[in-house]
């Protein structure tokens, strides 16, 4: 895509990405690297008794996707003369429903606002990570993103 087609695409959706596992070994792995061991991600059977019934992804886990995981399978925008990307922010982030172990989540992202700078579009995106076979989303996040021409 141009970068010039991207103000008639405010307000409508502009990615979707494939459908990502979470599976236990990404929560235990999440789990060492931010050093949040806590019972309801890493403990099965601990976990098996609470409401939840089992264990549930970390919240920054699933916001952490989109950073990656989603982007690299189709849940962003591909600009042309785009030298890199960065991640300037984040607006406002909900942790709306947990996420099982063994469920599949996606990212449903809506273009909400361009702007231009000196050599970069400044891009901010509604972002919703939908739960596989839920009408409730894990999560919402404003992302704002800088594109570098």
């Amino acid at each position: 895509m141009q970068p010039s087609e991207l103000q008639a695409l405010i307000g409508q959706q502009i990615a979707l990405s494939e459908w990502v596992p979470i599976t236990q070994a990404r929560v235990n792995a999440f789990a060492d690297a931010t050093g949040d061991h806590q019972f309801i991600h890493v403990d099965p059977e601990k976990a098996a008794q609470t409401p939840f019934g089992g264990p549930i992804a970390h919240g920054f886990l699933t916001l952490s996707l989109l950073a990656g995981e989603f982007a690299n399978l189709g849940g962003s925008l591909q600009l042309e003369g785009a030298k890199m990307v960065v991640n300037y922010g984040l607006g406002r982030v909900r942790f709306v429903a947990p996420v099982r172990v063994g469920r599949r989540l996606r990212n449903r992202a809506v273009l909400q606002a361009v702007e231009q700078g000196s050599g970069y579009l400044q891009l901010t995106l509604l972002n919703t990570i939908e739960i596989e076979g839920q009408d409730k989303p894990a999560a919402t996040a404003e992302t704002v993103a800088r594109v570098y021409l």
